[in-house]
């Protein structure tokens, strides 16, 4: 297995996110089975007092709903953290980058050069590397801006669905809506 940093990082990145996502399966399966029993325990219960509402509302119809919102929540998680992988590997590539020219940069300034020269070729420098850092912080940001749009793209959906499911669940127990 290599030293080089950047393969540990990326390794310990994928490691990471393979726990997530096994964590996150797990904790999906066991809240799935807490609901099956929820929704057995309660399907037949009546609500007196309230008309309209004679049965509980479709718990085989909730519990699905609820199994979308957590597979769509697992999906973000995992969109998310793919996106802070991708900022995570380009950080690292950049140092990279940047640790190369910095030896290059002071093999060229150890160079003898008169003093006029060495100041021109310093301010080009600093001026390279300031344009080169933004752009760098530009892309950075894309990355992150990227990831996050879709994940909340994905929850905002989902959003929108399970509106529609709730008002769909609610006009099927004859309670009026206002769409």
């Amino acid at each position: 297995m290599s030293d080089d940093p950047a393969t540990r990082m990326q390794k310990t990145m994928t490691d990471a996110a393979s726990g997530a996502a096994q964590m996150g399966k797990s904790a999906m399966d066991t809240g799935m089975a807490k609901m099956a029993e929820f929704t057995k325990m309660f399907s037949d219960m009546k609500v007196p007092g309230m008309p309209g509402m004679g049965a509980m509302p479709d718990m085989e119809a909730f519990l699905s709903a609820h199994r979308r919102n957590m597979e769509v929540l697992t999906a973000a998680n995992r969109v998310a953290l793919e996106g802070a992988q991708a900022v995570a590997r380009r950080h690292m590539e950049i140092m990279q980058q940047t640790m190369a020219e910095v030896t290059e940069t002071m093999r060229d300034m150890s160079a003898p050069a008169s003093p006029q020269a060495k100041a021109a070729k310093q301010t080009e420098l600093m001026k390279t590397s300031y344009e080169r850092a933004v752009a760098h912080m530009k892309e950075l940001a894309d990355l992150i801006q990227r990831a996050n749009g879709e994940a909340l793209g994905m929850l905002n959906q989902r959003f929108a669905e399970a509106m529609d499911e709730v008002k769909l669940l609610a006009s099927k127990a004859g309670v009026p809506t206002n769409t």
